[in-house]
């Protein structure tokens, strides 16, 4: 595909949909002696994600687990489209359209392991974070330079708002 070609399917996007471990997170899943779970994300990700809204794209969360972390990291930045605790993503796309009008060529998948093949292969706009299962670099259009959890969310967002025009006016909030 040309890179006009590709930069208008990156002009489509209308809402970004995202994994969690591996993907907002470096995959690591931390217990305390009470059972208690911890995730660590990645600040760069979260800023991303809120110029990324900034322009009026939504985010939403697609994630086999449940956790009370990713409960507030999508409450600090106004995440409300939550899809978690799934045993198959095969449904989610259905699901945003319901809930959104927003079809399965508006959105952009960011994944990283084999449960993501489904939304990889459906979804408009298709990114792997550079140390994703090969099944899932096989799939996608784009490969981060930049491993998940530690800045690849971030990147994905620079690439949907430079392909846009729109990160150098966000910026300038900034200055």
């Amino acid at each position: 595909m040309n890179d006009h070609l590709f930069i208008e399917k990156l002009n489509k996007i209308r809402l970004l949909l995202l994994d969690v471990d591996g993907v907002l997170t470096d995959g690591s899943i931390i217990y305390d002696d009470n059972g208690v779970q911890t995730k660590r994300f990645n600040v760069k990700d979260g800023l991303g994600l809120r110029l990324l809204m900034l322009a009026g794209i939504q985010v939403a969360i697609a994630t086999g687990r449940s956790s009370k972390a990713l409960q507030h990291r999508c409450r600090n930045l106004g995440i409300t489209l939550v899809f978690d605790g799934l045993s198959t993503k095969r449904d989610v796309l259905n699901a945003i359209y319901e809930k959104t009008g927003i079809a399965r060529n508006e959105i952009g998948f960011v994944g990283d392991d084999v449960m993501d093949i489904p939304l990889m292969i459906s979804a408009g706009v298709s990114f792997a974070v550079s140390d994703a299962h090969e099944s899932i670099i096989s799939s996608a259009d784009i490969v981060t330079c930049t491993k998940g959890g530690q800045g690849a969310v971030r990147e994905v967002c620079e690439i949907i708002l430079r392909a846009r025009g729109a990160w150098d006016e966000l910026i300038k909030r900034f200055l």
